[in-house]
């Protein structure tokens, strides 16, 4: 299948486009200026790079997979103020409880099947897939965090893995899921006072190493710049790849 038949276009951060079986769905939506975003208890994140376009660039968006709410690196000001224009928005249960509107919570493994333009029985499905933002045992702290697989009768298959940092978790996917054609892979390697310095998504080799679990064709790294507690970016990615031999299977540029 020719990559394509997945346009997977990226703004900056965790944000991409997603055009598959004629929907258009949107990660992680982040589109304010660079500045300082507070975390609350005195704690922010510093943005030091726009997103590469606007809400109004978009075009239609029909669907917004929403990794976790709770951090400004994944969910802005603006990003919640798009959420009121998209017909849906799928992310955790917690999640969906603060969001309200069109926000669906989905548990681990639970899917939805949305109709696919041009009517008739053909659907897209959306699965929500297990994630961990940080070391185990790190959920009371860091929140309710989920990923998605994308599929569909004729296209190939799609995970997104939102803020992971557990490869365990990317395993139980492959079994279920794999091989896939693309990946999006949410790295940077993320690292705060939080958690004493503790990963809280995959670093480089991570990702890398994630590829080859999930069979990837293709991956498209996103969530590896534009944030100072990102600890490493495209380069990195890069390097990784390189040196594992798969640096053929990286899809850099949205």
């Amino acid at each position: 299948m020719a990559i394509e038949q997945v346009p997977v276009r990226v703004f900056g951060g965790p944000t991409a486009l997603i055009e598959y079986g004629g929907l258009r769905f949107l990660t992680d939506p982040t589109f304010d200026a660079p500045g300082d975003y507070p975390l609350g208890g005195g704690r922010f994140l510093t943005k030091t790079a726009p997103a590469s376009a606007t809400p109004a660039d978009l075009g239609r968006v029909d669907v917004v997979l929403l990794s976790h709410d709770q951090h400004p690196d994944n969910l802005d000001h603006s990003g919640r103020a798009l959420l009121a224009d998209v017909p849906l928005t799928l992310t955790t249960p917690s999640g969906a409880g603060r969001l309200g509107g069109a926000a669906r919570g989905l548990a681990p493994w639970e899917h939805v099947d949305l109709d696919r333009p041009g009517g008739g029985t053909v659907t897209v499905t959306v699965t929500s897939v297990p994630a961990l933002h940080g070391p185990e045992g790190s959920e009371p702290i860091v929140g309710e965090v989920v990923g998605f697989v994308l599929t569909g009768d004729d296209l190939p298959t799609v995970y997104i893995s939102g803020d992971n940092a557990s490869l365990p978790r990317v395993e139980q996917i492959a079994e279920r899921f794999g091989p896939v054609d693309t990946a999006v892979l949410f790295a940077g390697a993320v690292r705060t006072a939080v958690l004493d310095g503790a990963l809280l998504t995959i670093d480089s080799g991570q990702a890398a190493e994630a590829a080859k679990i999930l069979g990837a064709r293709r991956v498209v790294p996103v969530h590896v710049d534009s944030w100072a507690h990102f600890t490493e970016g495209r380069d990195d990615v890069v390097a990784a790849f390189t040196a594992a031999g798969l640096a053929d299977r990286l899809q850099l540029n949205g």
